[in-house]
């Protein structure tokens, strides 16, 4: 998309000058049978000219990719075009006529015509200058219209394969298996908690379900799930484990992609809680620091636990591809194990 698209390809190239070959045709035809001009200073005109027209048109991708409709408004886009065609059109007139000039022993015919003919050249290549601006944006919109479309087609493929394989990666079915063991084994012991975490359970497994099909929900959401989860772990690992927040509090409201923090706290719960001996510190922060909301999880380990062996990665690289998908980025997570605390940082991007 950033290259230009005539020397992107060798057939455009050949397409773009096969089109001035025949407007360069046209145009000395027309100085020879229409205005009397003599043929070699007509082709001359025609082929410098044109020729230099030709050039011009090549460069002003640049300046097109420079102004952009996305970074730019509207009218500063308008001013930069009406004064950059001005100059190029002044440009293209002075050099043609520098060359021609250069070329013809005695020019003073072509003095006269180049200075009877100078306003509808203006105008011709002012022309000239808006209608190769405007190919290019067509390109660049087209191009972006097109990029658009296979990244919404992607992204609703991997909605569609998240729905599948929900029970597998967002919901651990050993977390599922060993809730209900211990939950069974509380009915006996003390069946009113039992009860609460029975509600818990479906509460979690409830809001887990109806969020799939939800591209973004509050964070404030997604942390009220979160807490329901660690409650229900509680009833196997008690005080193996402790878990804090430090969340701004105009984050949230703040919108991010449904169950994306779920699988993270899985594996902190995995990895740390699961292989170690001592007291774990699930901490997650979250801070607005423009333009993006960042959240951070961090744990705890044991030298030589869980935590410190090489998983597979499949549930960081899941998060990492969906957030390439929605935000067009591959920047926006952040692993980093330091002595004995693993930390993942997601830089959610916000509109204000």
């Amino acid at each position: 998309m950033y290259t230009n698209p005539i020397l992107g390809k060798v057939k455009n190239l050949y397409m773009y000058l096969a089109f001035w070959v025949i407007i360069c045709s046209a145009y000395s035809t027309l100085l020879v049978f229409v205005m009397d001009v003599p043929v070699n200073i007509a082709l001359l005109d025609g082929i410098v000219f044109n020729l230099l027209l030709a050039g011009i048109g090549l460069s002003l991708w640049f300046p097109v990719r420079y102004i952009s409709f996305e970074d730019n408004k509207p009218t500063t886009i308008v001013l930069n075009h009406l004064a950059g065609g001005m100059i190029a059109t002044a440009f293209w007139l002075g050099a043609g006529y520098a060359l021609i000039t250069l070329t013809l022993p005695d020019h003073s015919f072509f003095n006269a015509f180049f200075a009877q003919t100078l306003i509808w050249r203006f105008v011709i290549g002012a022309l000239f200058y808006f209608l190769i601006v405007s190919f290019y944006y067509l390109i660049i919109y087209y191009n972006g219209f097109h990029e658009r479309e296979l990244r919404e087609s992607e992204l609703k493929s991997l909605l569609t394969e998240a729905e599948l394989r929900t029970l597998k990666f967002q919901i651990n079915p050993h977390f599922v298996f060993n809730s209900l063991n211990s939950l069974s084994a509380l009915t006996m012991i003390n069946p009113e908690r039992a009860q609460t975490m029975i509600l818990k359970l479906a509460d979690f497994l409830r809001y887990t379900l109806s969020h799939n099909e939800q591209q973004n929900s509050m964070l404030s959401e997604e942390l009220a799930n979160i807490k329901r989860y660690l409650e229900i772990e509680k009833i196997r690992f008690e005080d193996k484990f402790s878990f804090t927040e430090e969340v701004d509090e105009a984050c949230y409201k703040k919108p991010i992609p449904s169950m994306l923090l779920q699988p993270l706290i899985e594996n902190a719960i995995k990895h740390a809680v699961y292989e170690s001996l001592g007291k774990v510190e699930l901490k997650l922060k979250c801070r607005a620091e423009a333009p993006f909301m960042r959240i951070t999880i961090e744990n705890n380990f044991e030298p030589g636990g869980g935590a410190s062996r090489p998983g597979t990665g499949t549930g960081l690289k899941n998060i990492k591809n969906r957030m390439l998908l929605l935000y067009n980025r591959d920047d926006l997570l952040e692993v980093k194990k330091e002595k004995n605390i693993f930390k993942v940082s997601l830089y959610i991007p916000c509109d204000d």
